[in-house]
């Protein structure tokens, strides 16, 4: 593909997504949040397929917000991740470090950004979303996300009880990416991959606990099949994230 023809697309892309929020305002969704999942998976994983299938079973969930986080560790196999991003693995590791565990594998479901199970294993998977709201500041801060006039705003209220530094991260995610692997370990299958993060945008450097509201244009996020968006209040920094104060997710187009 010229790039003439990629600005071309890529500009047609900013204009649908653009013309979606504005033409039809989508709100985030209202249920009660019980979690914020992290699926780090790999296409070369013969073990991953189950837990990639299971995080768009949980998609469904109005109470989760699922995440795909395809890392880039396996591609030495014989087949190179067609959706892996170094900063996903980079985020994997410093979860583990962060954590005390130093426990780095696929596929691996980080869990309100506390605790981490076996990503095909739905019971450990709810283990572990229990385990975390053992702690009284996970998920403490309700996020209000909504889209109009092609700008995305996100608000979160007076918090700072909490005295819990944190980051403000939107991801926009690709809701569904089907991939036919070619080599590897998972030779000759297709497979969906549910939520995909695609892009990466940080609102504030240290949210401190005041309420506050931002607005971003929904073409930030455009390009690579993004037409969600998962914005995560975060405890630590991105080097050293912990516990998930807040969360939510809406559609864009």
């Amino acid at each position: 593909m010229g790039r003439e023809t990629g600005m071309i697309r890529q500009k047609l892309a900013y204009a649908v997504l653009a013309f979606s929020a504005t033409a039809m305002p989508l709100p985030a969704c209202s249920a009660e949040l019980r979690a914020v999942l992290e699926l780090f998976t790999s296409q070369g994983c013969s073990s991953c397929p189950p837990a990639d299938k299971l995080l768009g079973e949980l998609a469904t969930d109005p109470s989760i917000v699922p995440v795909s986080l395809p890392i880039d560790y396996w591609d030495y196999l014989g087949w190179k991740d067609t959706l892996s991003d170094p900063r996903h693995t980079a985020r994997q590791r410093a979860y583990s470090r962060v954590r005390g565990d130093h426990e780095v594998y696929t596929p691996q479901m980080v869990v309100n950004g506390s605790f981490h199970a076996l990503g095909s294993d739905k019971s450990a998977i709810e283990s572990a979303i229990a385990k975390s709201r053992g702690n009284p500041a996970t998920l403490a801060v309700p996020v209000k996300v909504s889209i109009a006039e092609g700008r995305l705003a996100v608000s979160v209220p007076e918090r700072s009880d909490l005295h819990i530094p944190a980051e403000i991260w939107i991801a926009g995610l690709a809701r569904a990416v089907t991939v036919a692997i070619k080599r590897g370990e998972n030779k000759g299958k297709t497979i969906i991959y549910h939520n995909v993060a695609r892009r990466w945008l940080k609102l504030d450097n240290t949210w401190d606990g005041k309420a506050n509201t931002w607005t971003v244009p929904v073409a930030s996020l455009a390009g690579e099949d993004v037409n969600s968006a998962a914005v995560l209040v975060q405890s630590g920094t991105v080097e050293k994230p912990n516990a998930v104060l807040g969360a939510a997710i809406v559609q864009l187009r």
